[in-house]
């Protein structure tokens, strides 16, 4: 079974490029990152002893423009994924408009066994042993196991370091420091958008049952808005477990018990397990957690009738091939979840002009964004009668390939 992250990714992109007339060289370009970072961060751990950490850093393409975004931290983290993020993110820039290439990078560590010391050293430590950084080379952001608090860290270091203010230079911080408002809510807020589009297009009623795979940042923000809409969450899920009620859950108690417990265990309804949730009966499932959880194994199983990826590369090739047999109508991650990246791009903006937009200015320029990238990726579709995936990839690999073709490199 393929479950690589890259090897998904890669599959992706010889499949649009074939489709969509991609210049050979283009994708050969595209089947490695420009650049990879490996390097070891040795820590001094609370009680003396020295341990050591594995981190990456991967450049994968700055046809478009500096690359950026996404720092994770995690026990399992490998350089597969950390490419296939990156490539991921260079395809949602393009698809998003925005003039920037794609970075990823990360520590393999697990913060719940770190003390708050620990992970602030790590963090510390991470930027200042970061080969490239600054806002016209690599700019972080946050991800899985990070959050505000540690990109403002990262972003004090690197000031520390320059002996000067360079808001520009981190992504994802708080607004206290130069960061943008919605920037925790952006990557659902722009989610809900392109599923609301989906949902009108595909004539879909506001009572659409939903299902939702992961409650952190992006799932439960899209599950919220759905349901201020009207639409049903009859089921929702993290890695302690998951819960359904065929009537609709109640989002707000749940978001309440997740709030004091950080777990979705525990709160009342019917109990299912974490991948149970991704064969509900529903019409829009929504896997918002980690990469590869939809493959050929339960791929035949899944009955919605609209599977919005949130999070990246939750569906195999193998998978999605299940899916379109079944008639079962994909989102892609690159264009569901690319709100981050765009409001990452209004943060480097906002940082280098000194001018700070308020909440309903970068709200409208997100739905402004979200809703173009949807109209391109189904007239596209439309155009090239191709899969939404195809047709986002397609669009943004044209979009590359011209930026590689005035640049000289074919």
């Amino acid at each position: 079974m393929n479950t690589s992250a890259f090897k998904t990714s890669q599959a992706a992109l010889l499949r649009a490029a074939r489709l969509g007339g991609i210049h050979p060289d283009a994708v050969r370009h595209l089947e490695q990152p420009k650049r990879i970072f490996e390097f070891t961060i040795p820590l001094k751990m609370d009680d003396g002893r020295i341990d050591f950490f594995t981190a990456y850093r991967v450049h994968y393409s700055d046809a478009l423009g500096q690359v950026k975004d996404g720092t994770r931290i995690v026990p399992d983290l490998d350089l597969d994924v950390i490419k296939a993020l990156g490539f991921w993110m260079t395809i949602k820039h393009a698809v998003a408009d925005i003039p920037a290439g794609g970075g990823k990078g990360g520590i393999r560590a697990d913060p719940a066994k770190l003390s708050e010391r620990e992970f602030e050293a790590l963090i510390r430590a991470y930027i200042r042993k970061l080969p490239m950084k600054g806002e016209w080379v690599d700019v972080p952001g946050a991800d899985i196991g990070t959050s505000g608090k540690a990109m403002a860290w990262m972003l004090d270091e690197l000031e520390e370091i320059r002996g000067f203010h360079s808001p520009a230079a981190i992504n994802d911080k708080p607004a206290e420091v130069g960061g943008s408002i919605l920037s925790r809510e952006a990557t659902g807020t722009g989610a809900y958008f392109v599923v609301r589009e989906m949902m009108r297009d595909m004539h879909m009623t506001d009572s659409a049952r939903v299902a939702v795979q992961g409650f952190g940042n992006v799932g439960r923000v899209v599950a919220e808005l759905l349901h201020e809409d009207g639409c049903k969450i009859i089921a929702v899920a993290d890695i302690t477990g998951g819960v359904c009620n065929s009537d609709g859950l109640d989002i707000q108690a749940l978001g309440a018990h997740v709030d004091s417990t950080h777990a979705i265990k525990g709160f009342g309804g019917c109990d299912i397990g974490v991948s149970e949730v991704l064969e509900a009966e529903c019409d829009i499932l929504i896997p918002a957690a980690v990469q590869s959880v939809i493959t050929e194994k339960n791929a035949g199983r899944v009955k919605a009738k609209l599977v919005a990826e949130c999070a990246n590369g939750p569906i195999t090739s193998e998978g999605e091939r299940i899916l379109e047999e079944n008639g079962v109508v994909v989102l892609p991650d690159v264009l569901t979840n690319c709100g981050g990246a765009i409001v990452c791009s209004f943060e480097r903006t906002q940082g280098l002009s000194d001018d700070y937009w308020d909440k309903d200015t970068v709200l409208r320029k997100l739905e402004d964004r979200m809703v173009s990238a949807y109209c391109r990726t189904r007239d596209t579709a439309l155009e090239h009668v191709q899969s939404m995936r195809d047709a986002a990839w397609i669009y943004a690999l044209k979009k590359i390939e011209r930026a590689m073709i005035a640049r000289g490199w074919i």
